[in-house]
């Protein structure tokens, strides 16, 4: 019995375990050696190549050795990780405001020349690592990017670790400041053009399962071209099922535009809250002044009481179950007072401003449904942005502009003179 042996012409390969059984192409997979030319191995090179290995031919043509798993999908839509910058990239122009989770910087950087928002964290005082409401407060800015959120441009830190800033795009005014110095409200056709960009940046942030929590004038920022941007995610947080350990705290809102169900001690809360601090905006939109300007939760109540009427079994089902439902004694029913309140608006606005209004979380109007009102389609219709008139920036340290002085007139004829009196 004879062996055959491979002779020198005769290329031995390993089999891979990834290659497939079937051998139809495997005589177009052998290598052809020329028989009077000596195979020379490549030595390896000992030096760092960033350049990818060079792939088979078959490897990217065949199908049946793809590039990755088909089960996992290429990383592509998020970029490798670096480090943050430092905060000294940006040259500090003045302050703006501080508020109770940090301090907003104006500031300019160094290299491309954009003025921006820098917000410094307070973390002088934490001791249990870096708060939680920092993290929900970056993590709901780059969930809810949208024309009307502010942006996020990226985090910077300092020379020391509770050195952290928050770097967002400048805006010139916020609404409160704007109605406290403008001589006369807005036209009702810009209040419509402000709630539907509200509107529509509350309904995107729902979308996204962020709950804002500390909707008020303050927190929206508008420019000199007429677009409002909501600002401060300090309170906002992601909700769903399940909601967390300890549940939803009622620690939040701003007295004024909190709703009465978080009044009343609610354990857990929807998506209405913000709807509700949404209609106390458009009040006061309205009236160029806060509408419930309560020194303490109990004369809040008894405002809304006023406003609303007190709730009833059919207005508001789940009253009695509240956890100081029991504490309040509910004035002698009364119908609502929207149209004293609000003696100038239309049907329609009224209609809008009670379903944001309505004591009822569950029959409360929702963003998308506010959206689609008829207030916004009747006469006068929403002015476009570009129409807005321009205010001096308070955060940006411009002052109003003096008047021109007018000459005063001549203080008798007498002292008049022709050019042909004078000797020439």
């Amino acid at each position: 019995m004879s062996v055959s042996v491979a002779g020198p012409s005769t290329p031995s390969r390993k089999r891979s375990r990834w290659q497939t059984s079937d051998n139809e192409n495997e005589e177009d997979q052998q290598p052809i050696i020329h028989p009077l030319k000596r195979r020379i191995k490549p030595k390896p090179s000992r030096e760092f190549s960033s350049s990818p290995a060079p792939v088979a031919p078959s490897e990217t043509q065949n199908p049946r050795y793809p590039t990755h798993s088909i089960y996992v999908p290429p990383r592509t839509h998020h970029p490798p990780i670096t480090p943050s910058r430092s905060v000294y990239s940006y040259e500090r122009l003045n302050q703006i405001e501080e508020g109770t989770y940090g301090v907003v910087f104006r500031a300019k950087d160094k290299q491309t020349g954009d003025i921006v928002a820098l917000k410094k964290l307070k973390l002088d005082e934490e001791k249990n690592g870096f708060p939680i409401t920092s993290l929900r407060e970056i993590n709901a800015l780059i969930a809810c990017r949208h024309e009307n959120v502010v942006g996020i441009r990226e985090v910077v830190v300092g020379d020391t670790l509770t050195q952290v800033f928050i770097v967002m795009d400048f805006i010139e005014h916020d609404l409160k400041s704007l109605l406290t110095l403008m001589p006369s409200p807005f036209l009702q056709s810009e209040v419509k053009t402000l709630m539907i960009q509200l509107l529509s940046a509350v309904k995107h942030c729902h979308a996204n399962w962020i709950l804002h929590r500390d909707l008020k004038t303050s927190n929206l920022l508008m420019n000199n071209r007429g677009i409002m941007k909501v600002a401060d995610f300090g309170l906002a947080r992601r909700y769903g099922d399940p909601v967390g350990v300890g549940g939803m705290t009622q620690l939040v809102v701003t007295l004024w535009y909190r709703a009465p169900e978080i009044l009343l001690g609610a354990e857990s809360y929807t998506t209405a809250v913000d709807l509700w601090s949404v209609g106390c905006i458009f009040a006061e939109l309205l009236l160029k002044e806060p509408l419930f300007q309560a020194k303490n939760e109990l004369e809040l109540i008894s405002m809304i009481f006023k406003l609303l009427g007190p709730p009833s079994s059919s207005s508001w089902p789940g009253y009695s179950s509240l956890p100081l439902s029991k504490t309040i004694t509910l004035p002698s029913p009364h119908p609502h007072q929207f149209r004293q309140k609000f003696q100038y608006m239309t049907t329609a606005g009224i209609d809008l401003l009670m379903s944001l209004l309505t004591y009822d979380p569950d029959q409360r109007i929702s963003a998308e449904e506010a959206l689609e009102h008829p207030y916004f389609t009747e006469s006068p219709l929403p002015k476009h942005p570009d129409l807005f008139g321009s205010f001096p920036s308070a955060a940006a340290g411009e002052k109003k502009r003096k008047l021109f002085d007018s000459p005063s007139a001549p203080a008798r004829a007498a002292d008049y003179k022709l050019l042909t009196d004078f000797d020439m």
